[in-house]
């Protein structure tokens, strides 16, 4: 993988991640495209990358009962699904709609 490869398969590892956790706190629809795309942007922010914690918090107050081991797991998860996700595009087009799409999600 080349540098550019792990941030990209980070935000898209958030993105999943995002969608998990917002299901888990039953937010739907926009609010939980809305809240999995904040935590994918976080990729670009390194004061903000901490998704743990981010996810953590917010499962604490909303009562979601979840250990961090659990969280990490469905990470490593994500992670691994994501990077399976990119080695098996093919070409460059889809490479090209992730930049698009990581810079669209980074100017909001």
């Amino acid at each position: 993988m080349t540098s550019f490869d792990d941030p990209v398969r980070i935000f898209v590892r958030n993105k999943l991640l995002g969608k998990w956790a917002a299901d888990k706190l039953g937010i739907q629809g926009r609010e939980a495209d809305e809240y999995s795309d904040a935590l994918a942007r976080t990729v670009f922010n390194p004061e903000g990358s901490d998704v743990l914690s981010k996810i953590r918090k917010d499962f604490d107050a909303a009562g979601v009962a979840q250990s961090d081991e659990q969280i990490l797991e469905v990470m490593t998860e994500f992670l691994i699904k994501a990077g399976k996700a990119m080695s098996e595009a093919q070409g460059d087009s889809l490479r090209g709609a992730e930049v698009m799409l990581a810079r669209k999600l980074m100017l909001r």
